[in-house]
Parts: C-alpha cells; structure tokens; sequence
C-alpha cells in the first residue's frame, strides 16, 4: 500500500516537472530554430494570438500578439504572401514549437521576444 502511493507521488512530481518544461519564458536566441516560411494567411487564433499559416496547413503564432501592437489587417499587409523568417523555440526534450519568438521580414524585425533584439515596427 505504501509503495503504491510513493508511485503515484513520484508520478504526479514528474509530471509537474515535465509540464513545468513546456512553458516558454524569457526565450533566448539559443533556446531556437530559425526557419523560413512563406506566409499564405493570417488570422487570429486561440487568446488572441496572430497566427501564420504557410501552404501545407502548417501554422506558427504569436503570443497574445494582437495584445502587443499587432493587428490582423496590419499584419497581412506586412508579411502576406512573403517570406519571412521564425524563430521558434525549442523545448529541452527535442520538440520545436510552433510559438514564435521573433519575426523578421526583409531582414527588418517585426517582433521579438528576445532582450537583445527590439522589433523596429509595430504591425
């Protein structure tokens, strides 16, 4: 009886800890891949994130971006129909993410989440 409830208690401490890795915060430039996309739509997704869509129904957002200067009509007259390039954070345990870290169109940064880097344009 109480080696089942040291299992369990084990179990719901690694599961926190696991949990705990997928949250993203204060994302650095090495916590990333860069990748190019060309961006086919844009819409609004979830809590209002901007969402990008590529053409293989792939799609990448930003956090709570049309919180953060960002509008939907902005947004597809900056980047629609262009490519632009993602960094997107990648998790501890192998797994890339599809939350965008930074945007840059035409080597402009558009948005950043990184200290280093400020986006010189809000959209």
């Amino acid at each position: 009886m109480m080696d089942r409830k040291l299992l369990t208690i084990g179990s719901i401490v690694c599961m926190l800890f696991l949990l705990q890795g997928c949250v993203i915060q204060h994302p650095e430039k090495a916590d990333c891949i860069s990748k190019e996309i060309k961006v086919t739509n844009v819409s609004e997704g979830g809590e209002k994130d901007l969402v990008l869509h590529e053409a293989n129904g792939d799609f990448y957002y930003i956090n709570r971006g049309l919180e953060n200067g960002f509008t939907i009509e902005g947004a597809k007259a900056a980047i629609l129909n262009k490519t632009v390039t993602l960094h997107l954070y990648k998790f501890w345990f192998g797994i890339e993410s599809e939350h965008i870290s930074q945007l840059e169109v035409d080597g402009t940064v558009l948005y950043s989440e990184f200290e280093e880097e400020q986006p010189l344009l809000n959209h």
